[in-house]
């Protein structure tokens, strides 16, 4: 597959239109909680999720519009471990970097979702967490310790890796891995009746109403604690101490134990009731059942006293619409997760409130344990394995455990010498990883994915065939319509569902990056290379008319569509808003040359075409603003509008080891972001606008990271840390980036990796061999992204239902 320059195919889709909005997460406020005398008790920040402005609005049940509710960083895609190596042939290695730091490192050459993709993938244990990479497999081509230990930033070493052969060490990779979170749960469930104030009131309650006995049975089955043998959630299972029953369920391969207040021991004399609050006062996250109308005293989180639990879900029921209400408390420090509440956040579909409470709350611990908290826990019991099982091994260090293998020993080969020696120590090695894998699975500890809801959730992508049996080479391609433009190895073709391909150039005109801008009535292209490279510019109706008459345009009768300062480019980008006016930023070299086209009064609006004759080129309505001098030739452009369009607008470049940011008006540079690795690939800087304020995703390597710029400064930038930025890594390297809220989609050679925009947790991974994106669109807001895709088997679109809040 060809790669090429970042053209269309990793253009912003749905974020560029301003859906992008952390008030869909809600706001933090600080929560102060009052006895009955009207004394403070308690005060505490909370990010708090409603689903609407005005919690106490009118709604009418059932009318709000679903959104996607996944399990973000589900298991069974991120416990790589304990899927793809234990119970198979892979290598360890241990080591020590620079800062003398133990470090451990697996490799095992897999097929990729049996989908005859094999590929290797690496983990790398260290102390601060676990990196996760595939690597492309070759078999011409050679692999090295080194080499794979390099794509993780990791190039300098106190002790270079040694491989371990003990078939032992598995079981303490195993350890490590689960130090990442554990994958059953245990929610507490606390219930309120009208007017309750104080915990000590809620924890009190000996029974509970037909309601919440209605929300039990909804979110699980009660269950015998003698005798239970599946996940107790830390309850007596032998003695009946904690209870007789409780409630329990499994969702999509995790367990789950509710802590239910009222089957927890209650005691007369002890008016706190300590059995109770040791159980749900040490739960992450802990559902509130309050009852009463919508006008009574709600609950807040500062009215519990825990300094364990960190998420509170208070549930409402109304007799009237049976329908559910939810409201979300989440501790400040506590990052976004989703999903985001519908608005208004009441539910009538009880399997579907029962499917989207379970995932809220999953999806709330885990973003728990990434709170300094938790974070610095969870290092420091890292840390502490790590170095003691790398103590363990050195002592072993001269025996037959520890390979002394060079950097240079390539994978997954084994050694020349002691074939048979080999092949057993390999035998048992698997054996005893199949064995633990077992082991894993009947403990109830193991990833896995079932489906236990009798909901059937159509997922939000689908791939569909758009043109079966496409034997040309696609090198750029944009929506037109329900049409694709596509620039071949012989020519651009027209292509429509089911009919035939139209000629609309021949190959003589070899277009590298092209726009389709429908609104405008404007194709812009830039084709050939080198010094002959130019950006052309069509009027739509033109080529529509070209198209109809049969008439295929060669370059030469392209002459009068060339922006003639544009000779030599290399890359060029566009403005997507598109408000005031289109704006093109051209590369030719280490020079940026910046063109406008004014808007229209008519342009834009269905209702009034323009009344005088165009001519058949637009080329005179541009015209050459400026041009700025780079230090290096750009890999990677984008602009990004200011909030008013005056003076304020930016472009965004990638060249060096650094994403810089320069002003429109001035040509002054501004630096984004410095690359801290030996090798960069730059694949997209991609703008988002969050109410209104500009943010870039930046991509390279595995890295994508989002930095949010603002306030504007008399039109420089004012780039600084931001408690909303973050960072993540991809799994594989991709070659194009597409966003389509709530979505980022990442492209591989055989994968779709596809994740959130507000946090980054990966959501899905689709598998597609021998995959190349061609082009993607979306419309407007709500509506489906259209990414057209080309693999080895016919070429296809994959189409991407897009939910806004």
């Amino acid at each position: 597959m060809k790669h090429f320059y970042s053209s269309s195919v990793s253009e912003d889709l749905g974020c560029r239109r301003g859906e992008f909005s952390r008030k869909h997460y809600g706001s933090v406020e600080l929560l102060i909680s009052s006895d009955a005398d009207g004394a403070i008790q308690r005060a505490g920040r909370f990010r708090v999720e409603n689903g609407s402005v005005d919690e106490n609005t009118d709604y009418a049940p059932g009318t709000w519009h679903r959104t996607d509710v996944h399990l973000e960083n589900p298991e069974y895609h991120t416990r790589w471990y304990f899927k793809y190596f234990l119970g198979k042939v892979h290598q360890n290695y241990v080591g020590m970097d620079a800062e003398k730091n133990p470090f451990f490192l697996s490799v095992v050459l897999s097929d990729q979702n049996n989908q005859r993709v094999p590929q290797y993938r690496a983990i790398l244990w260290r102390k601060t967490g676990t990196q996760k990479i595939c690597l492309p497999y070759s078999p011409t081509k050679t692999l090295s310790v080194k080499s794979i230990l390099s794509a993780m930033n990791l190039d300098k070493f106190e002790k270079g890796p040694r491989e371990i052969l003990h078939p032992e060490i598995q079981k303490d990779l195993l350890v490590l891995e689960e130090q990442e979170g554990s994958v059953n749960f245990k929610f507490g469930i606390l219930y309120a009746k009208d007017g309750q104030l104080t915990d000590d009131e809620m924890f009190s309650n000996e029974t509970g109403s037909e309601s919440f006995q209605k929300l039990l049975a909804l979110l699980g089955d009660t269950i015998t604690l003698k005798g239970w043998t599946g996940y107790r959630g830390g309850l007596d299972t032998k003695n009946d101490t904690t209870g007789i029953s409780s409630i329990y369920t499994v969702y999509q391969g995790h367990e789950i134990m509710f802590h239910v207040s009222t089957m927890l021991p209650y005691s007369k004399e002890n008016k706190q009731q300590v059995e109770r609050k040791r159980h749900i006062g040490n739960d992450i996250v802990t559902i509130v059942f309050q009852e009463g109308e919508e006008s009574s005293p709600a609950f807040k989180p500062s009215m519990i006293r825990s300094h364990f639990t960190h998420i509170f879900a208070l549930v409402r029921y109304n007799k009237q619409s049976d329908s559910y209400r939810l409201k979300i408390f989440s501790e400040e420090s506590v990052p976004l997760f989703g999903p985001p509440l519908p608005s208004p956040p009441v539910f009538t579909d009880h399997q579907e409130f029962r499917d989207f409470l379970l995932v809220k709350l999953i999806n709330g611990e885990k973003a728990t344990l990434e709170t300094p908290t938790f974070a610095q826990k969870r290092q420091r019991t890292l840390d502490m394995l790590i170095r003691s099982l790398y103590q363990d091994l050195m002592p072993d260090m001269h025996k037959n455990m520890l390979n002394r293998r060079s950097f240079s020993d390539v994978l997954p080969e084994s050694p020349k010498s002691a074939r048979k020696k080999e092949e057993a120590r390999q035998a048992e090695f698997v054996r005893l990883g199949q064995a633990l894998k077992l082991k894993t699975i009947v403990r109830g500890d193991a990833p896995a994915i079932l489906a236990t809801t009798s909901l059937c959730k159509k997922e939000p992508w689908e791939s569909q065939c758009f043109c079966s049996n496409f034997a040309h080479d696609v090198v750029c391609a944009d929506s037109w319509g329900q049409s694709l433009l596509v620039s071949t190895d012989v020519g651009v073709l027209l292509l429509d569902d089911g009919q035939p391909s139209l000629p609309v150039f021949d190959k003589t005109l070899q277009v590298k990056q092209m726009h389709v801008l429908e609104t405008l009535g404007l194709l812009i292209t830039r084709a050939d290379k080198g010094k002959d490279a130019r950006l052309l510019v069509f009027r739509l109706s033109a080529v529509r008319k070209g198209i109809e008459a049969r008439q295929v345009k060669s370059k030469c009768d392209c002459r009068e569509n060339k922006l003639e300062k544009t000779k030599g480019c290399h890359l060029y980008a566009i403005n997507t808003h598109h408000s005031s006016e289109l704006r093109i930023i051209a590369a030719i070299r280490n020079k940026l040359l910046l063109i406008t086209r004014k808007l229209k009064h008519w342009e834009g609006v269905s209702t009034a075409p323009p009344t005088s004759p165009q001519s058949e080129s637009p080329v005179e309505e541009f015209q050459y603003i400026r041009e700025i001098c780079l230090p290096d030739p750009p890999v990677v452009m984008t602009l990004v509008d200011g909030p008013t369009g005056e003076n304020d607008n930016l472009i965004c470049v990638a060249y060096r080891h650094q994403f810089d940011l320069i002003s429109e008006s001035t040509g002054e540079p501004c630096r984004l972001h410095h690359v801290e690795s030996s090798r960069v690939n730059f694949v997209a800087a991609i703008d988002v606008y969050e109410d209104g304020e500009a943010g870039l995703l930046l991509c390279y390597n595995y890295v994508c990271c989002y930095r949010k710029v603002c306030p504007f400064n008399g039109g420089s930038p004012l780039v600084q840390p931001s408690a909303s930025d973050f960072h993540f890594s991809w799994n594989q390297v991709p070659y194009a980036i597409v966003c389509a809220f709530p979505y980022i989609l990442a492209f591989t050679t055989d994968s779709i990796e596809i994740r959130l925009v507000v946090n980054g947790n990966l959501v899905h991974t689709a598998v597609v061999p021998a995959l190349q994106l061609v082009a993607s669109r979306v419309r407007s807001p709500g509506e489906a992204a259209w990414l057209f895709t080309k693999n080895a088997r016919p070429c296809t679109h994959f189409s991407l239902s897009v939910c806004t809040a």
